[in-house]
């Protein structure tokens, strides 16, 4: 019989479910629509409100420790949202990538688009690192985590920022194709 594959779900609060019921988060709505496609999966949630990339690269021995063979790494939100310098986003997921590659983890990454208070050009150089990434590390890229959400208070809680249950759904319809990419048939 084959082994469940884990799949781990690095992110912060967009990954943690912020101000969600748990089963409403990304990890588990992931992992209920996996199931529901026949695939054996276990989403393991290495989501942590309010993380930066340094923060997720931080606590990678501790997220590694179920020994995933699949990732979905969606940090750099809260790198956007503080100003960070994009330089630092980029080496805090270099490092991720290079482990994960080290320990043979199959990765999809996620994209993210700075607010536009800081300007055009930290908008550029931000949104950059991740698709620089991605080709660097040979990786599947989602460009946008929030794509088809962000900006849509329907499918917003009440700060804007954080998705509602249905958002998730339609984070998780829309991400499911690349996710498909990395897991074994």
């Amino acid at each position: 019989m084959a082994e469940t594959t884990r799949l781990l779900a690095l992110g912060d609060s967009l990954t943690a479910g912020y101000g969600l019921a748990p089963e409403a988060s990304f990890a588990a709505q992931l992992e209920t629509r996996l199931r529901a496609e026949g695939f054996d999966v276990k989403v393991i949630n290495a989501g942590v409100s309010g993380d930066t990339t340094a923060g997720g690269r931080a606590r990678l021995d501790w997220a590694l420790a179920d020994k995933p063979q699949v990732a979905v790494v969606e940090l750099g939100a809260n790198d956007g949202l503080r100003g960070l310098d994009p330089q630092l986003t980029y080496a805090n997921l270099d490092a991720i990538l290079t482990r994960l590659r080290r320990d043979n983890v199959k990765v999809v990454l996620t994209g993210m688009l700075a607010p536009p208070n800081y300007g055009r050009r930290f908008a550029e150089d931000y949104k950059a690192v991740f698709a620089r990434l991605a080709a660097e590390h040979k990786v599947v890229f989602y460009p946008f985590f929030l794509d088809g959400v962000a900006s849509d208070p329907a499918l917003n809680q009440g700060d804007g920022l954080h998705p509602t249950a249905k958002g998730v759904g339609v984070i998780v319809e829309r991400i499911l194709p690349y996710v498909k990419q990395v897991l074994p048939p």
